[in-house]
């Protein structure tokens, strides 16, 4: 015989689900999802979404990606350094707060620093404060800037991918971020062979090897930036451009320095048009007292460290 005596005994109180039984159904929708977070900016890429292989990215009608704020996981991850040093922190990030954008290893170079602007943005707000040094001085000076005319600035520059020289037509398309992360973590190991070289204690043989090895590692990853970006050459008088990628290699590998090199000024112009110049300050009355010139450049460098500090 069961004792009803006791309300606590085989009977639910009111409000509170019962200990004794089976879990409670989970409820059809999230009470919470109406608070959960919302796009906070929506930006057009620089590419235009072009160059993006298939499956990568998610193209929306109004051609305006929604980007949201980091959540609390997102600040986490740009804390772990090796994930920063292989670039998985970025991509992670990227993909959580822009939706949109299915693989991000596939970003073309020059729509990366606008959506990590429009993340910044998104997160923090339009204001970026920043630190540097002012040259001849022991000064650190303190000066801001404003990230939605840097954000205007990249969507609206325009990347031109078809260009005329000496004896040929060609076509280039911006690396991806995995390119550009695999050619900086190698050129991040080719660094750490100077530091032996640079050694005053290391056998003279050996530092001269090192180099030679380390020199030559260098020069092939500054060729690889360049292969990989040639799509398409096209001699002059012919009607068809030649655009599989192990001729176009030999050709880039064996080619006149002075065809290499006008291919090479091309790409560095453009990828340069995607890169933040420099700020140009003027000095103050204490600067100038203290040894600084009239105006000076201020460079400004975004790395995840302090972009989202």
């Amino acid at each position: 015989m069961v004792d009803n005596s006791n309300p606590t005994m085989g009977q639910t109180i009111q409000g509170i689900p019962s200990s004794a039984g089976q879990q409670p159904n989970m409820p059809a929708g999230n009470p919470l999802a109406k608070h959960l977070r919302q796009p906070k900016i929506y930006i057009k890429l620089p590419s235009g979404g072009k160059y993006w292989p298939e499956g990568s990215i998610e193209m929306p009608e109004s051609g305006e990606f929604a980007v949201y704020a980091m959540t609390a996981k997102d600040e986490i991850t740009f804390k772990t350094p090796d994930a920063l040093l292989n670039g998985q922190a970025t991509v992670d990030v990227i993909q959580s707060c822009m939706p949109g954008i299915k693989d991000a290893w596939q970003m073309p170079s020059i729509d990366t620093d606008a959506i990590l602007v429009a993340i910044r943005m998104a997160s923090f707000g339009e204001a970026l404060d920043m630190k540097g040094k002012v040259p001849n001085t022991d000064i650190e000076r303190e000066f801001q800037i404003n990230l939605q005319n840097l954000l205007d600035k990249y969507t609206g520059t325009t990347y031109t991918d078809t260009f005329q020289i000496e004896g040929f037509k060609v076509q280039i398309q911006p690396v991806t971020y995995k390119t550009v992360t695999q050619q900086s973590v190698k050129a991040f190991e080719e660094q750490r062979i100077f530091t032996i070289i640079n050694d005053d204690n290391a056998n003279p043989t050996e530092k001269l090897a090192k180099f030679q090895k380390s020199f030559k590692n260098l020069t092939e990853i500054n060729m690889g930036i360049v292969i990989e970006s040639v799509v398409a050459i096209q001699p002059d008088g012919e009607t068809e451009a030649v655009t599989h990628r192990a001729h176009l290699r030999e050709f880039l590998e064996n080619a006149d320095a002075k065809v290499y090199n006008q291919i090479m000024d091309h790409i560095t112009s453009q990828k340069n048009l995607f890169t933040q110049a420099p700020l140009k300050i003027e000095a103050t009355e204490e600067e100038l007292a203290a040894g600084a010139p009239t105006t000076y450049e201020m460079p400004i460098q975004f790395d995840q460290s302090n972009f989202f500090g």
